[in-house]
């Protein structure tokens, strides 16, 4: 499904509202709510309006344990943190017991930091299936998510749940879920904002399937194609009967 709507701020309303919609059919199912959060700037708005009222009421934070997708492997701290942004338009604003907080250790080396999530992972779903309730995804305008870089061996991963990877072009290593991980989520959501990402997402949803090319198309939870809630600057060479307006 893709829902389109006018705007990046009608985007960002709209995609608290499904956070909180979720939040609470997991709660009242399974008494918590398991979500993996996204980097980027296009979730940015979103945390700050779960973090204000009337959202910030609406969820019981006592009972959400927070993820990340992918980390970028940096200081505590720097600003390039997706754990950092999240702290700082969210985290720190709602009422969410520290303990809930899964984060990368991202000040590790990359290696160590991917297996001590991995083992934190491990040891968070012991005894049950690792199925995130929700997994909120950004899209690059190089077509990849979650540094699903295209084109890399470790696209092809088997059991392991986690992996580092070096990206050269920025010097630097991240840390990421797996594609198999992410695919076990009970539903992944792509936030998509912005003209420059209008061919990127074209290309990935109306295009031929190349998943090694195009990263994204690696994405589907339980079988099933993801929902996709973009705004018109991004939706604007997509067919028009191809998107549902929000």
């Amino acid at each position: 499904m893709i829902r389109v709507f006018n705007d990046y701020e009608a985007l960002s309303q709209g995609a608290a509202e499904v956070f909180v919609e979720h939040a609470h059919q997991a709660i009242a199912s399974n008494g918590s709510f398991n979500v993996v959060l996204s980097g980027g700037d296009t979730s940015l708005r979103m945390y700050e309006v779960l973090a204000i009222e009337p959202f910030r009421q609406k969820v019981h934070w006592e009972s959400v344990h927070i993820f990340w997708g992918d980390e970028r492997c940096v200081p505590a701290g720097d600003p390039r943190s997706n754990a950092w942004m999240a702290q700082q338009t969210l985290l720190n604003h709602v009422p969410i017991p520290a303990r809930h907080v899964h984060m990368i250790h991202s000040h590790l080396s990359a290696g160590l930091a991917a297996f001590q999530y991995e083992t934190d992972l491990r040891i968070f779903f012991s005894g049950r299936p690792p199925t995130f309730d929700l997994i909120l995804l950004g899209l690059d305008e190089n077509t990849y998510t979650a540094s699903l870089f295209p084109n890399m061996p470790v696209l092809d991963e088997g059991d392991q749940w986690v992996e580092d990877v070096y990206v050269a072009d920025q010097g630097l290593y991240r840390v990421r879920l797996t594609a198999r991980l992410i695919n076990q989520a009970h539903q992944v959501i792509f936030l998509v904002s912005g003209a420059k990402r209008a061919s990127a997402l074209r290309d990935v949803l109306a295009g031929m399937h190349r998943p090694y090319e195009l990263s994204s198309q690696l994405i589907h939870s339980k079988g099933a194609h993801p929902i996709w809630l973009v705004d018109k600057a991004a939706a604007h060479k997509l067919v028009a009967d191809t998107v549902e307006p929000a």
